[in-house]
């Protein structure tokens, strides 16, 4: 049995002692954080909490090792996830909070919730009611059109990339595969995970036509929903089938819904597994005309005042816990003793002409260390309340001169730019309207 309350009392260990603090011009870097344990991998990339150790707030932070980044060809898809994270915010997303480098690993440093994956709950058996669902689509349905106020396609939602927080509530991650279109443009690659790809992903990738948007992203959220509900996808597909077969499967085979579920949910099932995205429900003013959501509150919703049905057991961590262990007895360069690594590989490149052979991996690493976007969402916060505490006495001045028929006075215009943008930061929920 995991014991939580010792767990989180571990965690803020720090406390006891006097708080560091560090220089506001220096940028944040792994000095700022005590590592705590290991709690997720990908390929090339590894998951881990973290503590801020100024303010002692707890994070998630991922790590992707350059050097494979390189001969994987993933630093673009790495780039492009920090230019999009870096330039959004929202209640039901798993938001970015920093971003630096050293000379291995890029760092991402998120939102942590505890509360584990929906991939991880469905391993573990749970049973997902149409109360607990139904609000999963309501959450992922305003992640979603908030993610397309912002011109960007997930294009990877399935139950590993919904966390829940210690609540219950789900939030949206991973958006390695992501991607932004303007103006009218059009996706056209293959991405994605097969099972939860949309119709048109395949077609654009076997016949070319117009390309697919924003659509397949709902696609996706209804396959979810079915898979929480029945235990199954709706089509039997897996990784290593041909795009050609899938094709057929889509125009071949008819969803077999439950015959337990209400009336209501089928038929907001069916609007977003509708084959034809010009006839899908693709937005938050589509699915609030679904009946199965019409006693909704919406403003509730947003400001996560429905309680879920499902509540992740605050007894346990919801994670593989082998993950810690190969981190501390596998792993060949643990990040613990990454200070002292590099350390020591730096007193040997100097002692060291360098090799032919390594000078293109060399171009990539200082391609890499040059464009690597540095973030710092707390201090970007900080500047942004300040003008626009600014831009209220400003304001309060205006007033004051106005009462004198001598004085004249300019708006700032730097002032009115930070509030703007201070906009963007805040959840967009307060957008949506009552159904």
């Amino acid at each position: 049995m995991f014991h939580w309350n010792k767990w989180r009392k571990r965690m803020g260990a720090n406390s006891s002692s006097k708080r560091p603090v560090f220089d506001e011009k220096e940028d944040v870097n792994l000095d700022h954080f005590q590592i705590l344990r290991a709690i997720g991998k990908g390929s090339f990339g590894k998951v881990c909490i973290v503590q801020k150790k100024d303010t002692e707030t707890m994070y998630a932070m991922k790590y992707m090792n350059k050097q494979q980044c390189i001969e994987r060809d993933e630093v673009r898809n790495v780039f492009r996830e920090l230019e999009i994270l870096q330039n959004i915010e929202h209640v039901f997303l798993v938001n970015l909070w920093y971003s630096f480098q050293d000379e291995e690993d890029m760092f991402m440093v998120v939102d942590l919730l505890l509360g584990g994956d929906l991939r991880y709950h469905l391993q573990q058996n749970v049973q997902f009611t149409e109360e607990n669902v139904k609000l999963y689509v309501c959450e992922m349905a305003l992640a979603l059109d908030y993610l397309r106020s912002q011109h960007i396609i997930h294009r990877d939602v399935k139950p590993d990339n919904i966390l829940l927080d210690e609540k219950g509530h789900a939030h949206l991650t991973d958006f390695n595969v992501a991607t932004i279109i303007k103006d009218g443009e059009r996706a056209t690659s293959l991405a994605g995970t097969k099972p939860y790809m949309a119709p048109e992903i395949f077609h654009s990738f076997m016949n070319g036509g117009t390309g697919y948007s924003f659509e397949v992203d709902w696609w996706s959220l209804g396959v979810m929903a079915f898979e929480l509900l029945r235990g199954w996808r709706p089509y039997d597909i897996h990784s290593s089938n041909p795009v050609e077969s899938l094709i057929q499967l889509f125009s071949t085979v008819t969803v077999q819904y439950a015959s337990v579920w209400s009336k209501d949910m089928i038929a907001l099932l069916r609007k977003l597994l509708t084959v034809n995205p010009e006839h899908r429900f693709s937005s938050i003013a589509d699915v609030q005309t679904s009946t199965y959501l019409s006693d909704v509150n919406w403003e509730e919703i947003c400001e996560k005042k429905v309680e879920p049905g499902f509540v992740p057991n605050k007894g346990r961590l919801h994670c593989d816990p082998t993950f810690e262990l190969e981190e501390m007895i596998l792993e060949s360069r643990p990040l613990h003793k990454k200070k002292k690594r590099l350390a020591k590989n730096k007193s040997r490149d100097n002692s060291k002409d360098s090799q032919s052979e390594n000078d293109y991996l060399q171009e990539c690493l200082d391609a890499i260390q040059q464009d690597f976007v540095i973030f710092n969402r707390e201090k970007w916060k900080r500047c942004a309340e300040g003008a626009q505490s600014f831009s209220r006495l400003d304001s309060t001045d205006e007033v004051e001169a106005d009462a004198d028929p001598e004085a004249e006075t300019e708006p700032d215009a730097g002032a009115e730019a930070e509030s703007s943008n201070l906009t963007m930061c805040g959840s967009v929920c307060s957008a949506v309207s009552s159904s």
